[in-house]
């Protein structure tokens, strides 16, 4: 079901939106309007993960999934996990009424780009959201960033990594927080390409997520102007 319906031109931004309330979905959809001023944004509601695959699956285009944490069908980390998995260079944002510091944990090991609590002001999740659509990662202001985890972070190695030609156009771009749809617009590619050059960067520096990639790279000397490695 495709709700807050507009005419799609070229950098829309197309969210999902995976919650079992009705209310919350209707709402969440009004305050996403105003994502990005001048900017149109589109909203998938799913009210189980099922859905929320399925609607996933058919658009390959999505910016951003706001998920949340209690669903009727499948856990929300559960479903993180799934979405890890099938859509690695898609973010997730965990939505959940409070902000358990194991389950925020967890949240961050599977990949989440941020945990956001219900209970938070609309202008500080519009604000993450922006980040994130960046191409930063977030956390509550009460769990310490310093507490890193294991699997959280890349995994190191001692060979420098190899990109291709083409991967290191789209290296470049993610390097500048486009998102995929702007990277295919940028390259002349299709969303399904440019995912598949995603997944094989993140796959490639040992990443769980863009951000990580990025950071990665950058590690090994990668420039945003070029893409290459001295």
């Amino acid at each position: 079901m495709l709700d807050c319906k507009k005419t799609p031109k070229a950098n829309n931004l197309k969210i999902l939106v995976v919650d079992d309330h009705a209310l919350v979905r209707e709402g969440l959809c009004q305050l996403l309007k105003g994502l990005i001023p001048g900017q149109i944004t589109e909203v998938l509601q799913a009210a189980t993960c099922a859905r929320a695959f399925e609607l996933a699956h058919f658009n390959a285009d999505l910016d951003l999934v706001l998920l949340d944490y209690r669903l009727p069908d499948m856990s929300g980390l559960a479903a993180l996990e799934i979405f890890g998995q099938r859509h690695p260079e898609l973010p997730v944002v965990i939505l959940s009424g409070a902000a358990n510091p194991s389950v925020v944990q967890h949240a961050r090991e599977l990949g989440a780009a941020a945990f956001v609590t219900k209970s938070g002001q609309s202008d500080e999740l519009l604000n993450t959201l922006r980040r994130i659509l960046d191409g930063d990662i977030c956390r509550p202001s009460n769990f310490s960033p310093l507490g890193e985890s294991v699997h959280d972070a890349p995994i190191k190695t001692n060979t420098p990594p190899v990109l291709s030609s083409r991967q290191q156009d789209v290296m470049r771009l993610m390097m500048g927080g486009l998102t995929n749809r702007q990277i295919g617009d940028g390259l002349s590619l299709s969303s399904e390409t440019v995912k598949f050059h995603v997944s094989n960067i993140l796959r490639i520096f040992g990443a769980r997520t863009r951000t990580q990639a990025v950071l990665e790279a950058k590690r090994w000397g990668y420039d945003q102007s070029s893409s290459r490695a001295p």
